[in-house]
């Protein structure tokens, strides 16, 4: 019997560890993702909803600081520099603040983006722009505040902010041009040497074409400045390989001084290893 209601206990107890209570959040977690030109644009955001309340100007004051959402920071990313008003933006994830007026909004990017709501102790240092943007009145209001990235161009984009009767856009560009010209620049000058020595690591390590492996290794080696120790590793074991000792340990001795130079021991090591093994 005591065996029976253990058993009965545990089941019990392990439904009531699972059993987890699930109610919708008031203001649900949004996440938008959009490619404007080359640049990756992400927002994460929660969207309250106005639920009979008088919003902007009450519920959300005028010229007060605002979270520009709900509960944590809304957290807005850009993959590269974009320009707002002529200013730089770097790179990087801002928290998204605004201090919304009746004709005006100002937009904040805050470089901190670890607080619930706003700062407890706003700090000027961390605004890495602020951008004043005109608001504009909707004839049909919007019930559910939303951050959206429209009208797309390759080189722009637009940051909308909505949420009752208000609207605010604010205009960024991104370096599209600059980052083609870069990628077509790159492509056509051929392979750099660190894809022919990962092309040489793979025909070494397969036992594959280790002619082919030769060839990329001595390319990747002819284009570098200064030629990376596991480069130089990488070439005496497959110069090994093809029943070139001597050339082989030639290259190894290279190896090892690039190996201190770099401070890197264990190369030293497993040069010096093969550079026995190869003189035998």
């Amino acid at each position: 019997m005591k065996k029976v209601l253990l058993i009965v206990f545990l089941i019990v107890l392990n439904l009531g560890a699972e059993a987890q209570v699930r109610i919708p959040e008031m203001s649900p977690k949004a996440v938008v993702k959009q490619v404007v030109g080359l640049t990756d644009v992400e927002i994460v955001y929660s969207r309250p909803s106005a639920r009979g309340r008088s919003v902007l100007g009450n519920l959300v004051p005028f010229g007060q600081l605002w979270r520009t959402g709900a509960n944590e920071n809304s957290i807005i990313s850009f993959s590269d520099d974009v320009v707002i008003n002529g200013k730089t933006l770097k790179k990087g994830k801002y928290a998204l603040y605004s201090i919304p007026n009746v004709k005006t909004w100002d937009v904040l990017f805050y470089t901190a983006t670890d607080n619930w709501g706003t700062p407890k102790e706003f700090d000027e240092s961390k605004v890495a722009l602020k951008v004043s943007v005109d608001e504009e009145a909707l004839t049909k209001p919007v019930e559910t505040f939303t951050l959206a990235i429209n009208n797309l161009t390759t080189n722009s984009a637009t940051l909308d902010i909505s949420w009752e009767n208000s609207y605010v856009s604010l205009k960024f560009e991104v370096p599209t041009n600059k980052l083609a010209i870069a990628s077509i620049d790159k492509t056509l000058a051929g392979p750099t040497p660190e894809q022919f020595y990962t092309a040489a690591q793979y025909y070494y390590q397969s036992n594959g074409d280790i002619a082919k492996g030769r060839l990329y290794i001595d390319k990747a080696v002819e284009m570098s400045k200064n030629v990376p120790f596991y480069y130089l590793r990488l070439k005496s074991l497959i110069q090994a390989k093809q029943g070139d000792k001597k050339g082989a340990i030639e290259t190894a001795k290279w190896s090892i001084s690039a190996s201190e130079a770099a401070g890197n021991k264990e190369y030293v090591e497993m040069n010096k290893a093969s550079i026995e093994e190869w003189s035998r």
